[in-house]
């Protein structure tokens, strides 16, 4: 099976790199964006995109705005979305759910757990090592 292609948005490099080395332990391959203009620009630019990770607070574009330019695409309105944000209140998690995502995690986080949510999200079986 090839390996599952996530597009990670965040605009702290560090949690780029954290997420990658931790996804890409399991079947997954990760390219990472750094705003959200930048996340909408893989996302034309590349089709085998399968499953998105955004952070709510980025420059340029939001991740509620991404989540909402890609719901409103029939091109990535059935990608599945985990929102993963500092900013974990109910509210924002409520309103992500609301703008069409379909997890959310707050930071910090658990990256074996991430591992997990995504798994599950991409409807695979997590290998336990």
């Amino acid at each position: 099976m090839p390996p599952i292609h996530v597009l990670v948005a965040d605009d702290e490099p560090h949690i780029g790199r954290i997420i990658k080395t931790k996804l890409e332990q399991g079947p997954f391959t990760v390219t990472l964006a750094y705003d959200g203009v930048d996340a909408v620009e893989t996302l034309e630019r590349d089709t085998t995109v399968q499953l998105v990770i955004l952070d709510l607070m980025m420059p340029r574009m939001t991740g509620l705005a991404v989540l909402d330019r890609m719901r409103a695409d029939a091109r990535w309105s059935a990608l599945p979305c985990l929102i993963l944000t500092a900013a974990g209140q109910d509210h924002q998690e409520v309103e992500a759910r609301q703008h069409g995502a379909d997890d959310f995690m707050t930071k910090p986080f658990s990256p074996k757990r991430l591992l997990a949510r995504v798994a599950a999200l991409a409807g695979v079986a997590e290998s336990h090592d």
